[in-house]
């Protein structure tokens, strides 16, 4: 059983760098692979990603009523919302998060991420449901660092899943990317000529242990620049300056590690 943090002390740290990350249309696009075993490796890190993003959607959809000071009970409970998310997983992936063929690794990170989720949306609900209150913070950047916190500390040394960004658009010191992270968006994603929307994966070795790394690239949608977009310097609802970005732009990107690849 693990002690999870209290979520109003977490949810004043500062927030990632995609307010509406959600909505950063991008499709998983895994890099061939050699092996039956970089197969499935990818495929895990595509569900791993599929299912945040899904989660993201369901949040952000939900940010009206989330912000709405007139209605205290919004009814955003964590089954209501658990719901939304396995539909809108399943809508966009033609299947269940959790279906038959899935391998025991697999499995266990799925249902980490879906209990982390679940975990987030229960520690929210007074803030959810506070009266007389308008925005309220709780947004889909906010909801990913801090299902990301809960899964690590499930699954332990077994996975870990980062939403990051090209380091001039970090807003939160715990995105910034690492040195693979960086590398992989320097000497691909930015590059022209790379395949846009195209996942980098491979095969590294840390501390003298094997690591399976995948990073998938996000861009902005129309819907991200309220925030992100012109003019440049502008405060935003967030309390940050606004990056001056435009659709279609590399807004950030998805990091999944797994440290069991064998």
């Amino acid at each position: 059983m693990t002690t999870r943090l209290p979520f109003l002390r977490r949810l004043r740290q500062p927030w990632l760098p995609l307010l509406f990350a959600a909505l950063l249309v991008t499709p998983s696009v895994p890099v061939p692979a050699q092996t039956a075993d970089q197969v499935v490796l990818v495929e895990t890190g595509n569900r791993l990603a599929a299912l945040l993003r899904a989660g993201r959607s369901v949040l952000s959809a939900n940010q009206d009523l989330i912000n709405d000071p007139a209605k205290a009970d919004k009814g955003l409970t964590p089954e209501v919302f658990m719901e939304q998310v396995l539909a809108a997983y399943t809508q966009t992936n033609g299947e269940p998060p959790l279906t038959e063929g899935l391998t025991d690794l697999q499995r266990q990170l799925t249902e980490a991420q879906l209990n982390a989720m679940r975990d987030v949306v229960a520690d929210a609900q007074s803030l959810i449901n506070m009266p007389d209150m308008g925005f309220k913070g709780f947004i889909p950047a906010v909801f990913a660092r801090l299902v990301n916190e809960e899964f690590s500390l499930a699954v332990g040394d077994l996975a870990k899943v980062k939403v990051t960004a090209p380091t001039p658009l970090v807003r939160n010191r715990t995105a910034r990317p690492d040195d693979w992270e960086a590398a992989v968006i320097e000497t691909k994603f930015e590059v022209d000529g790379y395949e846009k929307g195209a996942a980098w994966s491979e095969l590294i070795e840390a501390a003298g242990e094997p690591q399976f790394r995948m990073l998938i690239p996000e861009y902005y949608a129309q819907s991200c620049l309220s925030c992100h977009g012109a003019p440049a310097g502008e405060v935003d609802i967030t309390g940050f300056p606004k990056e001056g970005g435009k659709e279609g732009d590399l807004g950030g990107a998805i990091s999944i590690t797994l440290f069991a690849t064998e």
